[in-house]
């Protein structure tokens, strides 16, 4: 039985939320709850759960605020959030477990069950509150482990089927875990444009792009094609450079 804290400073959320485990995730012993910065960090330290459900906005703080004035955070960690893109963008960049608001009991089991088999190092927490104001690094899941990379060292990324081929400026690469659709929406703020159904590129590094033939070449030189559709997108930005 995992032992859970519920940390919301909506009284509702809290009541929905342990309902919600209590019907569809019958491992989870919910032990505890509270509304704020001060009072978790109290439950906390008092009943040492192992899984911790914590809002990010509160109103004598934040969820960062607390993780602070806990001395060893050793416990697993599900953040709760209202709907925000650009706290939906955050999470996805530092690869941590969130649900958004109001809760789905499917996407709360699939939570419940990822943050089961994975542990959660501290440096994806650090990594989520530095992409809470401008992302600049990136978690990227592979089949053992998670790599935490600087999104300006990203030359490009290839589709392989159900899963992206990374490459770097440093000449290395990485085999990731999702799908490259997933990486073209995450990106898409960073100068990156999905050339091609199977290509996304890091637009900082075209070397040059040959408009009758309708290939990029790469600073690293690689020869990436470029769709039809995708010619006129890519030389706009290419002007406003």
């Amino acid at each position: 039985m995992i032992r859970a804290v519920i940390i919301d400073d909506i009284p509702e959320a809290r009541k929905v939320l342990q309902a919600d485990l209590e019907n569809y995730c019958v491992n989870i012993q919910v032990v505890g709850e509270a509304e704020g910065v001060v009072s978790g960090a109290k439950i906390i330290n008092e009943l040492k759960p192992d899984l911790v459900f914590l809002d990010i906005q509160m109103q004598d703080g934040t969820g960062f605020d607390l993780l602070e004035i806990l001395p060893d955070p050793n416990f697993k960690l599900i953040f709760t959030t209202a709907s925000d893109e650009y706290a939906v963008k955050a999470f996805k960049f530092s690869a941590v477990d969130y649900l958004l608001k109001p809760i789905d009991p499917d996407e709360l089991m699939d939570a419940v069950s990822k943050v089961e088999q994975q542990d959660q190092p501290t440096d994806r927490i650090g990594l989520l509150r530095e992409n809470f104001n401008q992302p600049k690094r990136i978690a990227l899941n592979t089949l053992d482990k998670i790599h935490i990379v600087e999104v300006v060292e990203i030359l490009r990324c290839e589709s392989n089927v159900n899963y992206t081929q990374f490459y770097f400026t440093d000449g290395s690469k990485l085999l990731v875990t999702k799908t490259l659709k997933e990486f073209d929406k995450l990106l898409s703020d960073h100068y990156f444009i999905r050339v091609h159904q199977s290509h996304l590129i890091n637009a900082r590094f075209i070397k040059e792009f040959t408009k009758s033939d309708g290939y990029i070449f790469m600073k690293d030189g690689t020869k990436v094609p470029v769709s039809t559709r995708k010619k006129q997108v890519l030389m706009e930005m290419i002007q406003n450079f």
